[in-house]
């Protein structure tokens, strides 16, 4: 997919063979959807975006097991205002407890920029579509900690699953949950504190690294895009 659209992108600029450029913007395409330069976009909302994708790359960039940033946009793409993509060093065929708890924290780093910098909103502002969909990701983590990973001390090991993995595997769709209401209500517990847990060392992080957050956030006001290496130079600076 991504090749026929890098080739497309180069024929549209009458090149004879593919460049890394075309290669880049496929995948991006792919993942995001294709730039919207023409969406109306407010001040305010420029400023919402900028803030929160600067605090996704700040947070991530201070976390040991998170990847690289990549590229960091408030050009709107498809559904969502603006993007971190950050990309992975190496092939893993393993993850552990420390990845899942700086990934949830990194996904995180965006809501909780927004609150630091422009305060409490309402909620149409904060719940958009792109917001939606990272604090479900986040529950999903968690969760999957708890459950399946075995990775909660108060729960323990025992994996209590999913409907969905039943289903997935071929279990009977009549099954339902495998625990009480009880061990619900402590997987619950267990689930919101490692959601808990993540947004304060996100807030953490960005309180004491509040002059990258803005050096960030104004550069992508100016420029509305930035690569990887000049994100890298803007968080050394400041």
């Amino acid at each position: 997919m991504e090749l026929t659209e890098a080739a497309l992108l180069a024929v549209r600029k009458d090149k004879k063979a593919i460049g890394m450029d075309e290669f880049e913007e496929a995948i991006t395409r792919v993942i995001a959807g294709p730039e919207k330069k023409s969406r109306a976009i407010s001040e305010h909302d420029r400023k919402l975006t900028a803030y929160h994708e600067a605090g996704h790359a700040v947070v991530m960039k201070c976390l040991k097991h998170s990847d690289p940033v990549h590229e960091i946009s408030i050009i709107p793409r498809g559904m969502a205002g603006g993007y971190t993509m950050h990309l992975p060093t190496e092939d893993r065929a393993y993850t552990s407890k420390e990845k899942l708890q700086d990934e949830m924290v990194g996904l995180l780093g965006g809501r909780v920029a927004e609150k630091l910098i422009l305060g409490d909103m309402k909620l149409e502002e904060t719940l958009h579509k792109r917001e939606i969909g990272q604090d479900e990701a986040v529950s999903s983590i968690a969760r999957a900690m708890v459950m399946e990973y075995g990775m909660s001390d108060k729960i323990g090991t025992i994996s209590y699953g999913s409907d969905n993995n039943e289903v997935f595997l071929g279990r009977d769709l009549g099954r339902g949950r495998n625990f009480s209401e009880e061990i619900g209500a402590e997987i619950d517990k267990e689930v919101k504190m490692f959601i808990e847990v993540a947004y304060d060392r996100a807030e953490e992080l960005l309180k004491t690294n509040i002059n990258k957050l803005h050096a960030v956030a104004n550069e992508l006001l100016d420029k509305e895009k930035i690569d990887g290496k000049e994100f890298e130079m803007i968080f050394d600076a400041n």
